[in-house]
């Protein structure tokens, strides 16, 4: 072969070769951006957020000085209830009552554009409730959706587990009521302090794993139900038996390398299997009862750790640690929240009540406190390490978090009257450089942080 024929083989080759560097370090930044678009872009999809846990990877947006604009950017009536929105793929489903039906809504995230209602026949409180009616009513449980089907789930006060086609209209696609189903009745009385009975209906939000959809049923026959995701068929049920409790949700928690779920019912602490063949089976239950049913808060979960807290009764905050032989409680200090649930963020933990507690996850000795914020607030950790806390008062205040402010609480901004009601049960949601606050009245309100559009 010449060395003419040699060169130019030699120079096709390089060619070739380096066309193919170019393409792929175009495809590389071609997939660069698309990872930063998605990671901008960010959802809300379940109860407490992406991670079930209110931190967040958003940004709180404070920047050179600004926040937010308390005037909205939109505004809807979306029913009654306590129960918080989720965002989506640039939709907000959010659920309420109004005219004896329950709503299901989806919006434009962006605009507040109504895209679909779809609706059903359902009281305002469940059929056995009891007690504080003229603080409730309406949906209390969140949504989950499930991107493996695009199916949305919701739960009502009655116990009406409903799963909708969220890409096709919200189209029903199955529906099962608990109560009937399982054969659930009233919550019994505590028996504590002299109570009276309390009973708030369902609460607690459905929770997807895999093929199934898990709720804290409350029946004799498992107090945690999985059924079949696409049919509403049952699968199995909870060794653990007994009344449901008011919290939000179930809580992930993996014990010595096993899935688990943890859930505060109206008794105990119960933390459950979900490996397959022992699905349902006990691995811990910790005895937790508070006077008027009102064990409320979210259990938190870090590692093989679970905090549970309550107001009522025990007025404190416990940490337990979990493995197969049980729940050990590593310690318990007097700091509780009334609604909102303890966020852990690291080696520390936020409760947002009549202050905001910033408390060591080691010890749970108090770090500090500041604040005014009623007795219905709650809060959440952002991206650039601020808590946003918002209380019933209808105020939203951005605070440093410890990271930032280690011995002292710190203030950053304030906005007065978000809304007007005193009563904003329902938990703020950040998604894609919006947050999202509802009061249980039905005033939803869409705010941007500093710089969006």
């Amino acid at each position: 072969m010449s060395s003419k024929s040699t060169n130019a083989r030699f120079l096709n080759n390089t060619t070739a070769l380096m066309t193919h560097h170019l393409a792929l370090g175009l495809w590389m930044c071609f997939q660069a951006c698309v990872s930063v678009a998605a990671a901008e872009a960010t959802n809300w999809p379940h109860w407490r957020g992406p991670h079930r846990n209110d931190v967040v990877e958003e940004s709180s947006g404070w920047k050179d000085g600004c926040w937010m604009d308390e005037k909205p950017v939109w505004e809807a009536e979306v029913g009654e209830g306590s129960t918080s929105p989720l965002v989506v793929g640039g939709r907000l489903f959010v659920v309420g009552w109004e005219g004896g039906a329950d709503h299901v809504r989806c919006l434009e995230a962006k605009t507040g554009k109504p895209l679909w209602n779809v609706a059903y026949k359902c009281p305002r409180y469940g059929r056995y409730a009891t007690g504080d009616e003229n603080v409730y009513g309406g949906p209390t449980s969140a949504p989950e959706y499930d991107p493996d089907t695009g199916y949305l789930y919701t739960l009502s006060c009655d116990g009406d587990l409903n799963c909708w086609d969220a890409g096709a209209g919200g189209k029903k696609v199955w529906s099962v009521n608990l109560h009937q189903r399982f054969h659930v009745g009233q919550r019994p009385a505590s028996k504590l302090e002299n109570d009276d009975l309390r009973d708030y209906g369902y609460t607690s939000a459905p929770y997807v794993d895999g093929n199934w959809v898990m709720v804290e049923a409350g029946s004799e026959e498992g107090s945690v139900m999985a059924l079949d995701k696409r049919t509403g068929e049952p699968r199995w049920a909870s060794e653990y038996r007994g009344p449901a409790g008011h919290t939000g949700g179930l809580v992930p928690i993996t014990v010595e390398g096993v899935p688990a779920l943890a859930v505060l019912t109206l008794h105990d602490l119960v933390v459950l299997r979900l490996d397959r063949g022992h699905e349902g089976k006990t691995v811990a239950t910790y005895p937790w009862k508070t006077a008027w049913a009102n064990n409320v808060l979210t259990p938190a979960v870090q590692g093989d750790s679970v905090l549970i807290s309550s107001w009522h009764t025990h007025k404190s905050i416990c940490k337990l640690q979990i493995t197969f032989q049980g729940a050990k409680r590593v310690w318990e200090q007097p700091f509780a929240s009334f609604v909102g649930s303890p966020v852990i963020d690291g080696d520390r933990i936020y409760m947002a009540n009549e202050r905001l507690l910033c408390l060591d996850w080691d010890t749970g000795k108090l770090a500090w406190a500041g604040g005014v914020f009623g007795y219905g607030g709650a809060c959440l950790v952002t991206g650039d390490k601020k808590v946003i806390v918002w209380s019933n008062l209808g105020k939203l205040t951005l605070v440093a978090s410890a990271r930032e402010s280690p011995s002292a609480y710190k203030q950053i901004a304030r906005l007065q009257r978000v809304v007007e009601s005193d009563q904003a049960w329902p938990r703020p949601v950040l998604a894609d450089r919006r947050l999202y606050c509802k009061d249980r009245k039905g005033k939803l309100k869409c705010l941007t942080v500093a710089g969006s559009t």
